[in-house]
């Protein structure tokens, strides 16, 4: 019998967040637990908030956490709405000594690689090949390519200039939110967001994740793309999936 239930761990912006999850069904085991964000979001006030979800839920095994940031080998080179002090940053090693677990029980990965992992392996990706895209719209906003059913790691197209702007300051949630958006207002932001990805790498699939994927009705029938778009099935669940997946499955993005 194989790993039937893992642990994941979300870190954004304004929240982290984590629980249990069915690795059979690729959804939550039960109710997440959500702790505000430090700030400011240091390495070490975060990797405190991680571990207090981690003892809340008594979990001894494996853990796959998640940060909004290029991560390679277990380090973190960029840091897209945490503290700076992530840069250059062992969070692998951090979170394995804060956890007290071996380091190869620990996998820290890309926010939105692990969604797109999750959406990939359970949810609107399943079965989907060519270049499929995810983009988690949040705080700012993440990105995972796949290309037939492979991820492409760390890419950052949430940073893609825009006409002179960094594309998530125009296109992301968060801006809908502090701006009084309405969806009317947001849908074409988002529209000229995805036409300039589409003439980048011409993508047959593009899963829409994020909190707002919730009310995908009210936003995606207003855009105006070439690909086809669809709403993330695990909704805005799909990093907890994917880091529990692949902390039970020793993947190392």
């Amino acid at each position: 019998m194989g790993i039937t239930r893992g642990f994941g761990v979300d870190i954004g912006g304004s929240g982290v967040k984590g629980g249990l999850v069915d690795l059979e069904a690729g959804a939550l085991d039960g109710e997440r637990m959500r702790i505000p964000t430090p700030q400011p979001s240091t390495p070490e006030a975060v990797a405190e908030v991680v571990a207090e979800i981690v003892e809340k839920f008594q979990w001894d095994g494996p853990v796959g956490v998640t940060l909004p940031c290029v991560v390679k080998h277990g380090v973190a080179l960029s840091a897209a709405n945490v503290d700076k002090g992530w840069i250059g940053f062992d969070a692998q090693r951090l979170f394995a000594e804060r956890l007290k677990r071996r380091p190869e029980d620990v996998v820290v990965m890309n926010d939105a690689d692990a969604a797109g992992i999750a959406e990939m392996s359970f949810g609107a990706g399943v079965g989907k090949n060519g270049t499929v895209v995810l983009l988690t719209f949040g705080t700012g906003i993440g990105s995972a390519v796949f290309l037939d059913g492979k991820l492409v790691p760390n890419t950052e197209f949430g940073h893609l200039q825009v006409d002179g702007h960094d594309a998530e300051t125009r296109a992301a949630a968060s801006v809908k939110e502090e701006k009084g958006l309405s969806w009317e207002e947001w849908a074409p932001r988002v529209t000229r967001y995805v036409n300039v990805l589409e003439d980048l790498i011409w993508p047959d699939l593009v899963i829409a994740g994020g909190g707002v994927s919730k009310k995908a009705h009210k936003w995606l029938p207003l855009l105006e793309v070439r690909t086809e778009v669809v709403a993330a099935a695990l909704k805005n669940d799909a990093g907890i999936v994917g880091a529990a997946w692949a902390s039970a499955h020793g993947v190392r993005p």
